[in-house]
Order: C-alpha cells, then structure tokens, then sequence
C-alpha cells in the first residue's frame, strides 16, 4: 500500500485514503448529504459498494442514534474501511461485510435487515469505455467491473424496509438506465437531483436519485433544484459551503477559486 493521507470528513472524525488510490469526493459527500437530509430518522443504514468507509462514515456522524452496515468486495478498501471505522470508535454501531453486493445471499446474512435507508456510489464507466487502471482499487472504484446502477438498485430493492429509502448516484447522461433499473427492481423513482461540479459546465456531472418501494401517489418525479458546487471562477459555493457545515467541517469563506 502507497502512503496515506489523514483528511477531514465529518466533525472531528479523520479517514485514512492513498495518496494515489481511490479518493472520496463530492459523489460521496453529495449523496450522505441527501440521504441524510431525505431520512433523517433512519436506524438501520446500508452502503453498498462502501469502499473506504466515507459516505458511512458521514452518515453515522449525521445520524448518531443509527446502525450502520457497510458492503464491500474489493480487498483494499474493505481494510481501510476498517481502519476508518476503528479510528473514530465506531466498532459498536458500524459492521462491514467483505462481500460481492450481487451475492443474493446477502438478504439473509446482514442482521440489521431491512434497512430504512440505503446508499449507493456506484462506478459508471462501463466496461470496454475505458482503460481500466492498473491499480485493483482504483479500476473497481471507476469502472463497473462488478456492475453498474442496475446492480445496487436490484441489490437495495432486496434489502430496504417497506418504507425504507435507497439514494443512489448514477451518470447524469444516461437517466434511462436508472428509471430501467428501478422499474425492474419494483422501485418507484421518488426524487432526482443534478450536481453540477461548476457553474455553466456542458452539463451535469451526476445525478442523486431517490428511490423507494412504497409507491407514491400519481405524478411526476419530483425533481430537486440541482446542487452547484463551484461558481464560474472555481469558488465554493453557498451551497457548498452549507454542506461542509452541515457535516461539521469548516468553512474558509476567503478560499481561493480552483483554478
């Protein structure tokens, strides 16, 4: 393993990431703020496809009274997910399952089933539309070497409450594959938001979708304001900077703009 960095995630909470291995970012802070925002009373929470810990991680922070499960294949980033977890004492609420989220036998082997809210950061490169890089945890973090949306929406319809929550990031430029995916798996398609890296970029860079089992009533999907995360000149936004505060971090109103 290359060196690690010890960065800020959540209140005083840190989480060890390689320097030049897979990173957290704004998918993962964009969705643990939504999910959290949509189910602030959520108990029992799942991550499917966890990684090194940071959207559980940022919802336990968010949701002090929750039980947290965490799923994940990829061998590195199950044991720094571990790592993360035990370094901000969260052994007692927080279990990680080293498997693959396909394996159907994880509807039964997961004690806190069914979970009230479910999140999901999958890869949405799909495989032949790149070069996977040669690093194991970088490639399974961008590309769908294990699946893509359709996997974690299937995977979450088998495992949510009736009344239970699934907020999932997906490619802003392939929505069908989301609505296919939630309709196969007998989800109804609650809510979508865009999340725009900087202000008049082409266009979205992901999308945050609210799914759930319980059929709400007739009508359009309710579609949010997008979330802009840096102005034209690369500054931190408003929005931004709400959400830094909403997980606890602080907030340099005088950051210079990303270049």
């Amino acid at each position: 393993m290359d060196v690690l960095t010890d960065d800020a995630i959540a209140g005083d909470w840190r989480i060890w990431q390689r320097r030049r291995g897979h990173r957290y970012s704004l998918d993962d802070v964009a969705t643990a703020w939504e999910a959290t925002r949509d189910r602030p009373d959520a108990r029992r929470c799942l991550d499917l496809g966890c990684g090194i810990g940071s959207v559980l991680l940022m919802v336990a922070w968010r949701l002090p009274e929750a039980r947290l499960t965490g799923v994940e294949a990829q061998d590195e980033s199950v044991d720094l997910a571990r790592r993360n977890v035990e370094r901000n004492g969260l052994e007692a609420r927080v279990a990680l399952v080293h498997r693959d989220l396909r394996d159907r036998a994880l509807t039964d082997s997961l004690p806190d089933a069914p979970f009230d809210l479910v999140t999901g950061t999958p890869p949405y490169m799909p495989v032949g539309q790149g070069t996977p890089s040669p690093d194991p945890q970088r490639a399974h973090a961008r590309m769908e070497l294990r699946g893509g949306v359709e996997e974690y929406v299937a995977a979450a319809a088998r495992l949510l409450a009736p009344d239970g929550t699934l907020v999932v990031c997906a490619d802003a430029r392939a929505p069908q594959r989301v609505l296919d995916a939630a309709a196969a798996a007998g989800l109804a398609t609650l809510r979508r938001r865009d999340v725009i890296p900087r202000a008049r970029a082409k266009g979205p860079l992901f999308t945050l979708w609210t799914l759930g089992l319980a059929q709400p009533p007739p009508g359009d999907i309710l579609v949010a304001p997008p979330l802009v995360a840096r102005d034209e000149h690369g500054a931190r936004t408003d929005e931004a900077h709400g959400i830094r505060r909403f997980f606890g971090l602080p907030v340099d109103e005088g950051e210079a703009p990303s270049p």
